[in-house]
């Protein structure tokens, strides 16, 4: 038998060789497949950074488009069109009639590089706002910037023509827009703001911060009052053919204004429109030689120092000469007058020697204390300082006696007016409602000083030069003033500033009234004479007459030993309380403690508060 013999196993290594090449089989194979693997881990590579990109993107658009907050309007508020909630808070006058307020409104953006065709855009965006200029509107969508303003402050209208254009990349933003209800009225106290509801003058301005933390600015002003002061000077400044005028009326007692005007004005509804001139604010920006008027500091200088009574006579027998100037006066009498005398007849000869026999030292420290060479301290930025001498010289104490060679605003005038009457006290003028508390005042002359100055101011309108401004049974007093406007190192004599200030009653004074008229021409009613008593005095007793109807004062009740008056207001409604919210698990805990009525917004027509014991409240209204 022949054995065969079973032949050995391969290698291990052959073995495993043998293996791996059933299983990729050739060398070209196994290249193949290398290739296969690294295109998927390429691939997979790939996915995971366009993950990541499109991860920012997102992030980036949820950033700006939900929670940037900038200039440029978010796409989120763009197209639902905005809600905003209002900021700036409303202006209202003494009895809470709402003088300036903010509401919503639309404002039309566009991004120029989502426009197709910018030129045919811009014509049909002048469709729907003509008072637009083709070549602006096209040079904006032309643009490479991301965003522009086409118009802001839509009206309802023009948003809903340039919604329907249709126009894409043009778009809306929700925003404010100041308003004045009242349009012209109180335009320089209440100035304006800006597109951005930003205050850039009168107290918009002052108050911007108050305004702008939403709370509501409630002013000493009666809009009532100021439209009849505003009716009566636009209607002096067309009869006499004026340049411009101003009118003041402040409460003597305080120093809150009740009422301000200066013509020309404007309308703060339409601040693009609004000039320089319009702009300005004759009473506190206008500083003018106020004439005669002056004539009343001058004379409570006098009394006050103890050195002058009213029996004491200055000599007004001839015109004054000094260096290569003349004092005349426009009444001459020729003769010595009493200091009763001098005041009615309002003569500069003896005015001029009162002041100098007072010492200038003693008429400069007057005049500082009575604000008359600093700007007022009041809620305007408009205000300007006066202009006076810096070296004050003797012949600067005689011209400034009469009002000459010192320049003040009219404000100045009723401010110091008011403290020469009111018992002595110098309060800074207010154009908010005051207390008490807020402005105890500063005492400048003697209440026996300021009962004399009441009798001489009531002389001059009963005998004087202010008797156009009497109305019977109100004890009207005040003092004219007329001075020519300087002009190149002299005065133009037919370029008068016309001034009355007139104050009542005079036996317990309350309202100082002022009306200035800027180049008033003379006319035959008053026999071609544009001098303050003729053309400035009879607005004072309208507006007078106006101020006891308004108010509803009568005769009777300004007689001696009766309490004072008070102007009634409106005080402004306590804030509403936020409703507290109660879980459900309380609710039926303690049922009558929990069922509490939330407070009651009190209304802008609620009764006044009850004057103060002694007190007579006028007005309520």
């Amino acid at each position: 038998m022949r054995l065969w013999r079973r032949s050995a196993s391969p290698e291990p290594a052959a073995a495993a060789n043998a293996a791996a090449g059933a299983r990729y089989g050739a060398a070209q194979d196994r290249l193949k497949g290398d290739a296969q693997e690294t295109a998927r881990q390429r691939l997979v590579i790939a996915s995971v950074l366009f993950a990541m990109t499109f991860v920012a993107v997102g992030l980036r658009m949820g950033y700006v488009s939900l929670l940037r907050d900038g200039a440029e309007p978010t796409q989120r508020v763009a197209a639902r069109g905005g809600s905003i909630q209002s900021e700036r808070a409303d202006i209202v006058d003494r009895n809470g009639a709402v003088l300036a307020t903010s509401v919503p409104v639309m404002s039309a953006f566009v991004n120029p590089r989502l426009l197709l065709d910018p030129p045919d855009a811009a014509r049909k965006i002048l469709t729907a706002l003509p008072d637009l200029k083709y070549e602006e509107v096209r040079e904006k969508l032309e643009g490479d910037q991301t965003f522009v303003w086409i118009k802001r402050g839509l009206s309802p209208r023009e948003h809903d023509r340039v919604n329907r254009l249709g126009i894409p990349g043009l778009e809306f933003q929700a925003e404010e827009r100041r308003i004045y209800p009242q349009g012209t009225a109180a335009a320089h106290v209440l100035g304006y703001a800006s597109v951005d509801n930003t205050g850039l003058a009168g107290v918009e301005r002052f108050f911007d911060q108050q305004l702008q933390s939403g709370e509501t600015l409630q002013l000493a002003i009666d809009l009532r009052l100021q439209r009849m002061i505003e009716r009566e000077i636009a209607a002096a400044v067309k009869k006499f053919s004026a340049i411009g005028a101003t009118a003041i009326v402040m409460d003597a007692t305080n120093g809150e204004i009740l009422a301000m005007a200066s013509l020309p004005t404007y309308d703060p509804n339409s601040s693009r429109t609004i000039t320089n001139e319009a702009l300005f604010n004759r009473a506190t920006l206008g500083v003018y030689e106020q004439g005669s008027t002056f004539k009343i500091f001058n004379t409570a200088m006098a009394l006050d120092t103890g050195r002058a009574t009213l029996s004491s006579i200055f000599d007004a027998s001839s015109p004054i000469k000094i260096d290569r100037f003349t004092i005349n006066d426009d009444h001459p009498q020729r003769r010595p007058l009493t200091v009763p005398e001098l005041f009615k007849f309002s003569s500069n000869i003896a005015s001029a020697k009162m002041a100098v026999a007072m010492g200038t030292d003693t008429q400069r420290a007057f005049f500082d204390k009575i604000g008359f060479l600093k700007p007022l301290n009041t809620q305007l930025t408009e205000v300007a300082g006066p202009l006076y001498p810096r070296h004050w010289m003797t012949i600067n104490t005689m011209t400034i006696a009469f009002g000459h060679g010192i320049s003040v605003t009219p404000l100045h005038l009723a401010t110091g007016s008011a403290a020469v009457i009111n018992g002595g006290t110098l309060f800074s003028p207010s154009m908010v409602k005051r207390t008490a508390a807020s402005d105890p005042g500063k005492r400048i002359i003697q209440a026996k000083t300021s009962t004399m100055m009441r009798q001489l101011l009531r002389l001059n309108v009963v005998e004087g030069t202010g008797k156009k401004a009497d109305v019977p049974g109100y004890e009207v007093g005040g003092k004219t003033g007329t001075a020519e406007k300087p002009f190149r190192g002299g005065y133009r004599q037919k370029a008068l500033i016309s001034t009355f200030v007139g104050m009542f009653p005079m036996n317990d004074p309350k309202f100082v009234v002022l009306v200035s008229l800027d180049e008033p021409k003379g006319i035959a009613e008053t026999g071609g004479y544009a001098t303050a008593g003729m053309v400035a005095a009879p607005s004072v007793k309208t507006i007078i007459e106006n101020i006891v109807s308004l108010y509803g004062i009568l005769p009777g009740d300004l007689k001696e030993g009766l309490p004072p008056i008070e102007i009634a207001s409106t005080p402004l409604p306590a804030p509403v309380l936020p409703p507290q919210f109660v879980p459900a698990s309380a609710r039926h805990r303690g049922a009558q403690d929990q069922r509490k009525a939330l407070p009651v917004r009190s209304g802008l027509n609620q009764t006044a508060a009850a004057p103060a014991t002694g007190v007579r409240r006028v007005a309520a209204e």
